[in-house]
């Protein structure tokens, strides 16, 4: 599973994994049935704290998301709503048009930022793969 974490964000890390994890349910990166990685693996994966991914994990279980089983580990028991997916679309929506504002304020030209924009697309895309072969087979 490939998270990311930017850690100079105004976004709490909780909220991020959070979501995260929301956004590739409804996108069926994870589907009904999946094990996510244990509480202590994801937490050394991302250098957070265990008590983070816990939380992560308990809110989404409270959601309907995941479902938490003593000594088998974490399962995804149902897709994020659309309506989760769409609030989660206008807040990358939201911050993508900040950054873009800040780039103007710091006189970048339309054709830089759209560089700058491809560049990080490639970027990620080539992780994202990455991280969808890793394995993540390991419970609670």
């Amino acid at each position: 599973m490939f998270l990311h974490i930017e850690r100079g964000s105004s976004t709490p890390i909780s909220r991020q994994i959070a979501e995260q994890i929301a956004a590739l349910c409804a996108a069926e990166s994870l589907k009904v049935g999946d094990r996510l990685p244990s509480v202590r693996q994801l937490a050394h994966e991302l250098t957070v704290n265990q008590n983070t991914v816990l939380r992560v994990y308990e809110k989404l279980a409270a959601d309907g998301l995941l479902e938490m089983r003593h000594g088998e580990g974490t399962f995804v028991t149902g897709n994020a709503s659309k309506r989760r997916f769409d609030k989660q679309r206008r807040q990358f929506i939201d911050e993508l048009s900040l950054v873009i504002r800040r780039g103007v304020m710091l006189g970048m030209s339309p054709d830089e930022m759209r560089q700058l924009c491809d560049e990080a697309i490639e970027v990620n895309a080539a992780l994202a793969a990455a991280g969808a072969t890793t394995a993540t087979s390991t419970g609670d």
